[in-house]
């Protein structure tokens, strides 16, 4: 699977932005996805995944504001993202894994795409 994430940006904070990770290869229907972001400095952190059979989990910090989802006819999956905040800033990376188990973690991940970068302002 290879994965390309694309619609990072600069936006203010209040603003959204909605991440695309686009999949070719095997197919992405039967695989379960996630982002993970990595701040300045810091270390590379769940965000959102969404299971093979459609469950989704979150971490705390984006609970509420964050929605993943996925377009299976399509081979892609997106991530909303509302409300932003400047603590949000971060290159974001999308993720994929065969069985979907220990979803919090960067090394449960077979295949990544290269990042997207987004930048929130206050």
């Amino acid at each position: 699977v290879q994965l390309q994430a694309s619609g990072g940006g600069s936006v203010q904070a209040g603003d959204s932005l909605k991440l695309s990770c686009a999949a070719s290869g095997r197919a992405f229907r039967n695989y379960s996805a996630a982002w993970f972001r990595q701040g300045p400095g810091k270390e590379r952190e769940f965000v959102a995944h969404i299971h093979w059979s459609g469950g989704t989990y979150y971490s705390d910090s984006v609970k509420g504001r964050f929605t993943i989802s996925r377009d299976k006819a399509k081979n892609t999956a997106h991530l909303q993202m509302n409300s932003l905040k400047p603590e949000d800033t971060a290159l974001y990376y999308c993720a994929a894994q065969m069985i979907g188990l220990d979803y919090w973690r960067p090394d449960a991940y077979t295949y990544w795409g290269q990042g997207t970068q987004v930048t929130v302002s206050s």
